[in-house]
């Protein structure tokens, strides 16, 4: 199963060595790591996707509260949270294909960023089943290049603090 990890860490060099290496020494599969500092001088927010049942993500959790660093673990799959991923996506784009790719950007409620006489750039947000199906669509133009970040995740409002 699918978990997606909140970790607020201490931002100091090192962190993310120690949380990649406690995932990596025992074993667990880290699916995408996004991080990026916060509000709070000195703190940072991981967020980490990854696989495993109960029992595994429990085991994770429990070794990243050993870490001196880290401030605070919370798994979103116990809490409605609202998780994005941003995509950009270079197609192939011959003027015949250009008008079909523009209805499909709207439809997707994606951006063009980058445009040449042969490719677009598009520019897609959204959760990762939106991504795997705007790739799935575009595949029959020829997608030339395609770079994710990741999933960032937030609880959503008016719920208690985990």
């Amino acid at each position: 199963m699918r978990h997606v990890l909140s970790v607020l860490v201490e931002n100091e060099p090192g962190v993310l060595s120690r949380v990649a290496g406690l995932f990596s020494g025992r074993g667990f599969n880290i699916e995408s790591l996004n991080v990026a500092p916060t509000l709070e001088s000195g703190v940072s927010h991981m967020t980490v996707t990854t696989s495993g049942d109960e029992q595994i993500v429990e085991q994770i959790i429990k070794q990243l509260h050993k870490l001196v660093t880290v401030i605070k673990v919370v798994d979103f799959n116990e809490l409605a949270a609202v998780e994005r991923e941003m995509m950009l996506l270079k197609v192939q784009a011959e003027s015949s294909m250009r008008g079909e790719i523009l209805r499909m950007v709207d439809i997707f409620r994606c951006k063009v960023v980058d445009v040449s006489p042969n490719e677009m750039t598009i520019e897609a947000t959204g959760n990762a089943e939106k991504l795997q199906a705007i790739i799935s669509l575009f595949q029959r133009f020829g997608i030339k290049e395609l770079a994710r970040t990741g999933s960032v995740a937030m609880r959503r409002s008016m719920q208690p603090d985990a």
